[in-house]
């Protein structure tokens, strides 16, 4: 965020001027207009924050690992999750060996079109049926964590095939 808020930061300046010297309206323009590119770039960035990486919605397990909507895996092809360790992606040649905490989704070998799909790396990864998240950008990762998403997943299946078996 650091460089939409810069850019922020010159805009107000373009727009209300320094020292009490008032800018030209053509300069106060050109501020105007980065004041609000940077703030709706604020904003998104913001808002990607506070998006979870997963969630469960009516039957399907959602995963936020790009831009936009969410995958929306059905629940049934979801094996387990368990904690892992890859590399942080981190920008930087110091950073080029940091390693961060993983959260590794296991998809069933029988859910075909489910094997692979483009992520962003920076987030994570999906392929041969695995879906890895990277801690890196998400809350802190750990066994307990895990444990309960593996809890979650047993409660939320159990509950879906208890509604197929009354609609059968």
């Amino acid at each position: 965020m650091i460089l939409p808020v810069a850019i922020a930061i010159l805009g107000l300046v373009l727009v209300t001027g320094i020292g009490g010297n008032t800018p030209p309206l053509w300069l106060r323009a050109i501020g105007g207009v980065l004041l609000a590119i940077a703030l709706l770039a604020v904003a998104a960035l913001a808002s990607q924050l506070r998006q979870p990486r997963l969630a469960y919605q009516s039957g399907e397990l959602l995963i936020w690992l790009r831009g936009g909507a969410p995958f929306r895996v059905p629940i049934e092809v979801v094996e387990c999750f368990w904690l892992g360790q890859g590399a942080s992606m981190l920008p930087g040649k110091r950073h080029e060996n940091t390693e961060a905490a993983t959260i590794v989704i296991r998809i069933s070998d029988k859910a075909a079109e489910w094997r692979h799909r483009e992520v962003k790396p920076q987030l994570g990864m999906w392929c041969e049926g695995y879906v890895t998240i990277r801690g890196t950008w998400c809350e802190p990762l750990s066994i307990d964590l895990v444990n309960r998403l593996n809890l979650r997943l047993a409660e939320v299946t159990q509950l879906h095939k208890s509604a197929e078996n009354q609609v059968s």
